[in-house]
Formats: C-alpha cells, structure tokens, sequence
C-alpha cells in the first residue's frame, strides 16, 4: 500500500513537473515574439522604501520624488538615439505628451491650498499605473470647499514603469501614512481629515483607516470615499509570480512583463510589469485579512463612514469583492455603496454575458443591510436615469429622477472612467481646449481599418469619463458639507 501511494505521488509530481516546464516554455515563447523593451522598461529610478519613507517628512517626500524625475531624465531621456526620438513618445523631451512640458507635471505629488485658512484635509490616492493626475477633479472640488488637498504619488508611479517591478505594497502604504501626517499638520488637529482612493488607491485608503484603527498613532479619517476600489481582484494575480519565473535568466528579461506597450499617455503607464499584479494581490489579501480580523473583535465601530462609488460592470476589480469582503463586513455607521447599473435602454441584453444582465441591485445582498445601497439605472422603456435607494436597516426604496442620462452610445461605465468628467483634457469625450495634454484619449472614435493602431481597438472603445461625475462630486460635497455642520 506504502509503495503505491509512494508511485502516485511520484506520477503527479512528474505530472506537475512537465506541465510547469511547458508552462514557462510557452511563456518565454509569447514573450520572445512581442515588442523589445524599452530603456523606460529597464531603468528604475531610485525611490524610498517603506522603513525610509516612515523617516521622511513630506519635504523629504518631495525631494526624492525630484531625484527620481532627475534620475529619468537623465538615463532615460537624455538617452535616446535621435533615430528612436518619435513624436508620440512619453519620455522623448519635445513630444506633445512629454510631462515636462505642461505647466504643472500631475505626475508629481501635489498640495492645493485653499484661498483662505483650511477648514479640513484630504488625502488623495491614485490608482496602480496611475499618477495624481487621476484625482485632481476631486482635490481642485475639495479645495474650493476650503480644504487642503494632499495628492500624494505613490512610490513606482510617474516615473518610468519599470519602478513597478521595484516597488511593494507596504512602500505605498508607507506613503499614505506620511501623506496624511501632512494634512494633519496644515488643517489643524481639529479640523476633518478625509481619504479619497481609487482602485489600488482605494484599497490602500481602506487599508490606512484599518491601520489606524490597530494603531492609535495614527490619525482616524473622519470620512472615507472609494472609488472602484481594489477590495478584489483576479484570481490570476495569485499566480502572477509564475509568469515572471523566467525573467531570472538576463535573457528571458521580457517575461517580467505581461504587457509592453508603446508609452503615449502623459499620466498613466501603458505596459504592466509581473510585479505590480502580484503588489495589488498581496495588498487585497492584507486588507481583507485585517477587515475579517477587526470585524470579529467587534472594532470596526471606530471606522469612519465609507462612501463607495463603482460600477456594476467592472473588468479590473470584483464588483462582488466589495460586498461579499468589504461592506458586508461593515456596522451601521453611515455607510453607502453607490452601483453605477448598465445602460438598460441600449437595449444590449442579448450581447452582455449572464452575470451583466441582471439588476445592480442582484448584486448586494437583501435588504435590509447596515448601509444604504443606491443604484443608478434607467429601464428599456425608460432611458431617464433614477436613482434608487434604500436606507440602512430598511427594506422599502426611495427613487429619484436625477437630471441626467446615459450617452445613447455608451453601454456602461468601466473601472477607469468615475473620476473622470466629460470635459477633461486628456479622457473627456468633450475637452476642454485649455487643458491641453497633447492627446485626447477620450474623444477617439476608433472606426476604421484594422491592424493601424499601436494598441487594441477594445483600449480605445473602453469608456474614460463619468456621464454622471457632476452627480457623484455633488455626493462627495453633501458629505463634505455635513461634516462642517457638525
């Protein structure tokens, strides 16, 4: 009997053996037939870690930010051949989208001070690729409502993508804390601290209010807003590491990366390293991990209400991760989760897949809950947009006819368009001509032949901007508003 299982165990670690192999022969085959790197794929600039960073006043902060910027250009930008210098190049001085030709570089942490003594503090932190450029409608909104705005860049972002494969979650956590330690200091310690996040930033700002829940050092936020926030992802992220396994061998280089793309876009990066998909897992397991633990102790009392906006149809981040991980998990403490739905007059049944074609609301469990869940929508018969509530600890549903509607063209929103306006410069279907960024990512209409464009028609077609942003910065300030009453 000992000797059989002994010929079992043997056959199925062969059997994982071989199929490991082709598994990273395949992978160093797909890699060998994409794009080369770029220097912008091998560089990376030097940056803080985490234990430094906890050592760092925002001074500081600033100052190995600008080492990092310095250290691109010159090893980066400085260096490319004059063959290789295109127009549409992030990282070629001169191009139309090159950051150092705009007034202000958004890749860069940011404050913005209001035009009189500051009544309160925001800290705001962006997605993963992203820039602050992601959440500056949002501080330019709280800094006309008299609060200090704090956009912190967290460490691997604005620079070059190859900081991603450097970087670890605990550096971006380590960013936050000292970006927060700022605002406290220029509003007071009296005066309402509030988070911002979106996607990765979310859950790096849902990640803070639960540090600051175990550690009494660290100031509480008073209110919390997410934007598809990253409470879930990918079950793929978990096996990310395996991808990049051949990338060990100077040769294989190419397979630390599971996209390499051309670099157009000012203020995100197009190409995503292994690293940064194996960072956003490891953040998402600590987060639900300290949640589920907080929860049980009973101390998820002390956290601040947490208003959330996300659409129902998200292909980054688990829409369902935010309920079944997050709010479920939540008190009664004011809470709200806001459902973007899909465009039900597009009349697209047939086209969405099965989980899609159901009411936003399927998602969430049955009322009542201890927050209140909204819901954006319209019907097939009905193309006006109503909101749909139901309180905390209620079952019946208030409605509103908002003064909006969905974009006959537009079937959903998507994980990148919420804090986006129709009107921004770079991903706004209307622009405004003064926030010129070189490129106008979201009036592209990509109708013509195929194989022409460096990247997928599907990145295109993909919506950039919030048909309902002026709904969702009126949420944010009703919130804002109520704080100062208090």
């Amino acid at each position: 009997m000992m000797a059989r299982t002994v010929r079992l165990l043997r056959r199925v670690a062969i059997l994982v053996a071989v199929g490991l192999l082709m598994f990273l022969v395949g992978r160093v085959v797909q890699t060998e037939r994409g794009p080369d790197l770029e220097p912008w794929h091998e560089f990376v600039p030097p940056e803080p870690r985490a234990a430094a960073i906890a050592g760092l006043d925002w001074t500081g902060y600033l100052a190995a930010e600008a080492m990092a910027f310095e250290a691109v250009r010159r090893e980066v930008t400085d260096r490319i051949p004059p063959q290789d210098r295109r127009a549409d190049a992030r990282y070629v001085a001169g191009s139309p989208v090159y950051p150092g030709r705009f007034a202000t570089d958004w890749n860069r942490s940011f404050i913005l001070e209001p035009s009189g003594p500051p009544v309160g503090a925001v800290v705001l932190l962006h997605g993963l690729t992203d820039s602050p450029y992601s959440l500056r409608h949002v501080a330019l909104r709280y800094r006309d409502l008299g609060y200090v705005a704090v956009g912190v860049r967290l460490p691997g972002h604005g620079t070059v993508p190859a900081a991603l494969t450097a970087v670890t979650w605990p550096d971006w956590e380590a960013a936050a804390i000292l970006a927060v330690r700022e605002a406290r200091r220029r509003a007071g310690p009296g005066a309402p601290l509030h988070l911002v996040g979106y996607s990765t930033g979310g859950a790096v700002a849902a990640k803070y209010a639960m540090d600051a829940l175990d550690d009494p050092a660290l100031p509480r936020p008073d209110r919390i807003v997410l934007i598809s926030p990253m409470v879930g992802i990918s079950a793929f992220a978990r096996f990310a590491g395996l991808a990049g396994l051949p990338a060990v061998l100077p040769a294989f280089a190419k397979a630390a990366w599971l996209s390499i793309l051309p670099e157009f876009n000012p203020f995100k990066y197009n190409s995503f390293p292994v690293n940064a998909a194996r960072q956003a897992y490891g953040l998402t397991v600590a987060l639900q991990d300290q949640t589920q633990r907080l929860a049980r102790a009973g101390r998820l009392a002390g956290l601040a209400p947490v208003l959330t906006f996300q659409s129902s149809m998200d292909f980054t981040v688990s829409t369902r991760a935010i309920i079944s991980d997050f709010y479920s998990l939540l008190p009664d403490n004011g809470s709200e989760l806001v459902l973007f739905d899909v465009n039900r007059a597009a009349k697209l049944g047939l086209l969405l897949r099965g989980p899609f074609a159901l009411p936003a609301e399927a998602l969430a469990p049955a009322a009542p809950r201890p927050w209140r869940l909204t819901v954006l929508g319209n019907t097939e018969a009905d193309p006006a947009v109503t909101e749909r509530s139901v309180p905390a600890g209620q079952g019946s549903e208030t409605r509103r006819l908002l003064d909006a509607a969905y974009p006959a063209e537009v079937y959903s929103l998507s994980h990148v368009a919420l804090p986006f306006p129709r009107t921004d410069g770079l991903y706004g279907a209307a622009p405004d001509p003064a926030d010129d960024f070189g490129i106008r990512l979201g009036a592209v209409a990509p109708h013509g032949e195929v194989g022409v464009l460096v990247v997928s028609v599907d990145s295109l077609v993909r919506l950039t901007w919030n048909p309902f942003f002026d709904y969702m910065m009126g949420r944010i300030e009703e919130g804002v508003r109520a704080g100062a009453g208090r």
